[in-house]
């Protein structure tokens, strides 16, 4: 996936089926980051999961832990 990167942070909207998948999706994204203890910010509506990665400790900007934190919510769709 392609990861956008704006105003000190990575974007990524991800679009499920309905709102089922999507919330599956969240559940994994969740034990993932709580694994690496790096939680992300996110919405959900209905089938879409928008995540916003940035790190609130280094100054609310984009750090090694956010674009590894994106590339393991990718491996997450594989």
């Amino acid at each position: 996936m392609s990861w956008i990167e704006k105003d000190n942070q990575l974007t990524q909207t991800f679009t499920f089926k309905d709102f089922k998948d999507a919330w599956a999706f969240m559940s994994k994204v969740a034990l993932l980051a709580e694994k690496m203890g790096h939680h992300p910010n996110w919405l959900n509506v209905y089938n879409k999961v928008e995540i916003k990665l940035f790190t609130h400790d280094s100054g609310n900007i984009i750090t090694d832990l956010d674009r590894k934190l994106a590339a393991e919510i990718d491996l997450l769709l594989n």
